[in-house]
């Protein structure tokens, strides 16, 4: 007899009666578990049903002024459309941006520093009010208020006059940021301190959704949003543990050629257990059939079980995000001072073992860049310190010698106790291992996670080597190489991302000279020479990329998954 199911086990007592229907199914033979459907064999999408979304967070802060999105987020972009957002495509097409509410993705001036937007015609409110500009620009305005704090930080760097601005609830001007200009309801001017050629990627954020302020309410505005997309909230219980959106009548498709809204509406639980989640998916129950995720991914057990199953497996997407794990340094802190310390530990590196500790090949794949493997980043393969799949302990042994340690050398690794397979100690531990064979003794110091984030984070107190990871706030080099290593934006008093304290003068120039650049793919060849340029100081060793699986409902279809989320973009979704 087969083991008892993977999902049988990890759910708890009244969902053993679900359990046996998966246990059941999972006496199928073997099946590549990197099956992907694009829904196509379930029939031709059709409108309404319910969608049912499980997640484990609740989507609290369902303000689009304390959202943090990228592309408009998942939900929030039901809701909330924004001046330009992600394209809803499959793979590298959808990480483009691409027009949302305005005519085009912008139109820059000469230097990047001024864009330009119209609104499309016909543009409406859930209750029918028309969508101007002065209500985009309120939305961004309120967005700087401190009781509305939370969402991305850009305008407030890039807009002249954003640092100090406190945003309409305590400005007592009749003209609001005077960087942004609206001569008439459909036309929206920026202008900004610097040169930004990815502004099109910023008015992705949920900042950049109009909000009519006759109907803000402050703190309150997230119980009842006013919808510019497809769907209204209609319930919002315990700040987003409990949500329901319903059709609204006076959105056009006319006007939105991103979005299906397939379903008539959809019912977004959150608070739930992990295992449950992907049990209740994985058996299809009821309402389940027509079930997603938005936050849960399998895990290795679960990935093994759904493998034997050739109707589970059909059922997993499979998504990149531009995201990169890493062993940081601080060559501030010895013996990280010397290069050839570094380097030696780039080549000792164990590439297989920290891939299987991460949950093994099917959810890491191996990085030797600091840039994701994606070309909209700039994404140019380079190698320079080459380990192999499993360390070359014998070259970081020269390497040590030469650094004057040629008996080996004890350092310290500073990593998080929380089980999240990325800054963990099971990554932590197959770090050291590797290191071992080198003659590199790594003493293992676990914090919690805010100990761990206030560690890393600091400037004055940051240890020598730690386990680290970054995401890109959208798909381009910018926001994944200048907050990492332009010195200017090291930050002394406050949360630091530049670990390396790096503060290259010619690096800072050449950040610069791409963000003046508005053809994204110009700019994304010269992130990518930028970022083999900073990888030969070895700075940093990047170990991982990570994969998303998620199961889905077996009567959903129409899957989408593109690589500017790497994960299942619900606008496009129907259960028909």
């Amino acid at each position: 007899m087969r083991q008892p199911s993977v999902f049988t086990r990890r759910v708890t007592v009244a969902a053993v009666t679900l359990a046996v229907a998966a246990g059941a199914a999972a006496c199928a033979g073997p099946q590549d578990n990197d099956a992907k459907s694009d829904g196509s064999a379930q029939g031709k999408p059709q409108k309404g049903g319910t969608l049912s979304v499980l997640n484990t967070e609740p989507q609290a802060d369902f303000d689009p002024a304390r959202l943090y999105t990228s592309g408009g987020g998942n939900v929030p972009s039901l809701v909330f459309r924004t001046l330009t957002t992600r394209n809803r495509e499959d793979g590298a097409a959808g990480t483009k941006v691409v027009p949302d509410l305005a005519t085009d993705t912008g139109r820059p001036n000469a230097d990047a520093t001024e864009w330009t937007y119209t609104l499309k015609e016909g543009l409406k409110f859930e209750d029918g009010t028309p969508i101007t500009t002065a209500d985009i620009k309120y939305g961004i305005e309120r967005s700087f208020a401190g009781e509305l704090s939370g969402g991305a930080p850009y305008l407030r760097d890039w807009l002249i006059g954003g640092a100090d601005y406190q945003g309409p609830y305590k400005d007592t001007s009749s003209t609001g940021l005077a960087s942004i200009v609206t001569p008439d309801a459909r036309t929206i001017v920026f202008k900004l301190n610097k040169p930004e050629g990815d502004f099109p990627f910023v008015a992705t954020q949920t900042q950049f959704a109009p909000v009519p302020k006759a109907k803000d309410k402050g703190a309150k505005y997230e119980e009842h949003p006013v919808s510019s997309g497809p769907y209204k909230v209609v319930k919002n219980e315990g700040d987003g543990q409990h949500m329901v959106l319903e059709r609204n009548p006076h959105w056009s498709e006319k006007t939105d050629d991103q979005r299906h809204a397939y379903p008539d509406k959809i019912d977004v639980k959150a608070g739930l257990d992990s295992a449950v989640i992907n049990q209740r998916l994985a058996t299809s129950s009821g309402a389940d059939a027509a079930a997603i995720t938005t936050d849960t991914n399998l895990g290795p057990a679960e990935l093994a079980e759904v493998g034997s199953d050739k109707a589970l497996a059909a059922r997993v997407g499979t998504g990149h995000f531009g995201y990169t794990n890493y062993l940081a340094f601080n060559p501030k802190v010895k013996p990280f001072d010397n290069p050839k310390v570094r380097q030696a530990i780039s080549y000792a590196i164990n590439r297989t073992s920290v891939i299987n500790a991460a949950g093994g090949s099917a959810l890491a794949e191996p990085a030797t860049t600091f840039l994701p493997e994606q070309k909209a980043f700039g994404y140019t393969p380079y190698d320079h310190f080459p380990a192999g799949k499993t360390g070359d302990p014998a070259k970081a042994k020269e390497l040590l010698k030469e650094a004057g340690h040629p008996n080996g050398l004890t350092i310290s690794l500073i990593h998080s106790t929380a089980q999240n397979r990325e800054t963990s100690p099971e990554v932590a531990t197959a770090v050291q291992e590797g290191l071992k064979k080198a003659g590199i003794t790594v003493k293992l110091v676990g914090l919690e996670p805010n100990a761990f984030n206030e560690a890393r984070w600091s400037v004055k107190n940051g240890p020598g080597l730690f386990l680290s990871r970054w995401g890109a706030d959208w798909p381009s080099g910018g926001p994944f190489l200048a907050p990492i290593f332009d010195g200017r934006q090291i930050v002394k008093d406050g949360s630091n991302f530049n670990h390396a304290q790096f503060d290259d003068a010619s690096v800072n120039k050449e950040i610069d000279e791409i963000n003046k650049l508005t053809d994204l793919s110009a700019a994304a060849k010269r992130w990518g020479a930028l970022d083999k340029k900073i990888g030969e100081q070895a700075l940093d060793v990047p170990l991982f990329h990570p994969v998303y699986k998620r199961l889905y409902g077996k009567d959903v279809k129409n899957i989408v998954i593109s690589d500017w989320t790497g994960v299942l973009d619900i606008s496009q979704v129907a259960v028909k």
